[in-house]
């Protein structure tokens, strides 16, 4: 009989408010959702760490004709530097630093700058001799960047020795800064989500005014009398949860999944599997905002 009593008030308070309570669905859908997409985007940003920095590489470039270095000064690398050059790679104080090493000609060079930019309008201007040829370095610790750094960049006919790594953080760097936006934007939906559960307990509260008062003086318990305000705002809390995390499962699998990964597959993405961790934690988050919202608004406008 209790629970067939609460389970009516729940109902009757959410036909009461029903237009306040969809407001309280979408609002707390669209926050979650923000919440969501940086835990996905932190995640991704955690992946492609993991995947990029094992592949990063050291990039030695030589001089060219082009070259405005100082180092470059006597003109382009010679074979005898471009020799020295390779045999400093596979000398004993360089390899055991030294993982693979791959010689990248002028040639070469223009080859993979024309599949980069094969849509850029000036692929067809650029040539072979505008390209430095390079040596591409894979080292065993990556952090051991500056030892190469230091070995290669004094020798003759190097132009600039480059480590691909602060080219990924630049990028890992933007992506974090947006995954922080997201928070800041959710931070904001999440307190208006608050006000707006608040309210929404306060209106019902004061509609039903009259069936409190005479369930106090039949002796009804302060649970029996605040569980029914408490649950509307966390079952709404929980609609908006639950379409916030299909939302994101959807992104992940369809968007991310398929599309993105067919786009880029040398690129590891996430998939749809992280919302069986996002998933959960959103309805949790959703559902104790509800609660604390609620028993707070209820303790001021509800006495019991």
């Amino acid at each position: 009989m209790r629970l067939a009593f609460i389970l009516g008030e729940i109902g009757s308070g959410l036909r009461r408010n029903l237009s306040m309570v969809v407001s309280v669905v979408l609002v707390t859908f669209i926050s979650l959702t923000f919440v969501g997409a940086a835990g996905m985007l932190q995640m991704q940003i955690n992946q492609m760490k993991g995947y990029w920095y094992d592949k990063v590489q050291v990039a030695v470039f030589l001089c060219v004709d082009t070259s405005t270095a100082a180092s470059c000064a006597s003109g382009p690398v010679t074979d005898e530097q471009r020799a020295e050059i390779e045999a400093t790679l596979t000398s004993p104080a360089v390899e055991q630093y030294v993982d693979t090493y791959l010689y990248e000609s002028q040639d070469d060079a223009l080859g993979h700058f024309r599949d980069q930019f094969a849509n850029s309008p000036i692929v067809d201007s650029v040539t072979a001799d505008q390209l430095p040829e390079s040596f591409r370095i894979s080292l065993v610790d990556p952090q051991k960047y500056e030892v190469i750094n230091e070995i290669f960049s004094s020798l003759p006919g190097v132009e600039v020795v480059v480590d691909q790594r602060e080219i990924l953080e630049k990028v890992f760097n933007v992506m974090n800064i947006a995954s922080l936006v997201a928070v800041g934007i959710a931070v904001i939906m999440i307190v208006c989500a608050i006000l707006l559960i608040a309210t929404t307990i306060r209106l019902s509260a004061f509609s039903r005014r009259r069936e409190t008062g005479i369930m106090r003086l039949v002796g009804a318990s302060k649970a029996v009398i605040q569980l029914p305000f408490v649950l509307e705002g966390v079952i709404a809390a929980v609609v908006g949860a639950l379409l916030a995390s299909v939302t994101l499962w959807a992104v992940a699998h369809f968007f991310i999944g398929d599309w993105l990964a067919s786009q880029y597959p040398d690129t590891a993405f996430i998939s749809s599997n992280t919302m069986l961790v996002i998933g959960p934690a959103l309805v949790l988050l959703g559902a104790v905002l509800a609660g604390i919202s609620s028993l707070l608004t209820l303790r001021r406008y509800l006495k019991v």
